[in-house]
């Protein structure tokens, strides 16, 4: 007798602050985890510069935007939530931070990563891309390819029983030239109940605008809301 059961797929996503990932991809996130996917998150930076108030204890500050993730992920039914806790607003995409984010990717395995396009700077007339985002994805994507897969790079992850792993698909939000969208139209809610959990940084209110926002990305589509993606497939399932 055959067994046919499988490994449900693992999908990764890494973002440079608390609350990226409701803002981008939580529509999508939980739609492939109520389809029997697992979902993680890996957050870069601590959150340390989401506020202006002189008096605000940023140590306190660390804490309660952990916790606001954690509550979004569980909205969403991600599975994990890694925090690498690199200071917020000062990010580079360093071979530290390329290191952690192999290891990561080794540990948990991922079938597909998320991540933003590092290579967008404006969007539109109103919005500077944070640089923060910018290095998070530099340093991801190069997790992805060639570090984790490749023997030789960080030998000391070899050391800690960290064996080279393949990621088979990379999702890129944020990018112009984006190739799929996502249906969201089942989850759109829960979307803006994720971010909702994000109080110190975000009130959506009655959520309109991300619905609005949900729908133009869709306008193309037979479906009400979506995500865009730029999709590569790093392995071809056929060879």
């Amino acid at each position: 007798m055959t067994d046919k059961t499988t490994q449900p797929m693992r999908i990764l996503s890494i973002t440079a602050h608390p609350d990226d990932s409701e803002f981008s991809v939580a529509g999508s996130m939980a739609q492939w985890v109520d389809d029997g996917a697992e979902g993680f998150y890996c957050i870069v930076t601590d959150g340390s510069s989401g506020s202006n108030d002189p008096d605000q204890d940023l140590a306190e500050l660390i804490r309660i935007r952990h916790e606001e993730q954690c509550a979004a992920a569980q909205v969403l039914g991600v599975k994990e939530v890694i925090f690498l806790d690199f200071p917020d607003g000062t990010l580079q995409p360093t071979m530290e931070l390329r290191r952690e984010l192999t290891r990561v990717i080794r540990r948990i395995k991922p079938d597909r990563v998320i991540v933003s396009d590092p290579t967008e700077v404006f969007y539109g007339d109103t919005y500077i891309n944070h640089p923060d985002h910018r290095a998070a994805a530099e340093a991801a994507i190069y997790a992805v390819f060639p570090s984790a897969v490749s023997r030789p790079i960080f030998p000391e992850l070899l050391a800690e029983g960290l064996e080279p792993h393949q990621v088979k698909e990379l999702y890129i939000w944020g990018s112009s030239g984006s190739n799929v969208h996502v249906d969201i139209s089942k989850i759109i809610e829960r979307k803006i109940e994720s971010l909702r959990c994000h109080k110190s940084q975000v009130d959506p209110g009655d959520g309109q605008w991300l619905r609005e926002w949900a729908a133009e990305t869709a306008k193309d589509d037979e479906f009400a809301y979506a995500e865009a993606f730029r999709v590569m497939r790093l392995v071809n399932e056929d060879e």
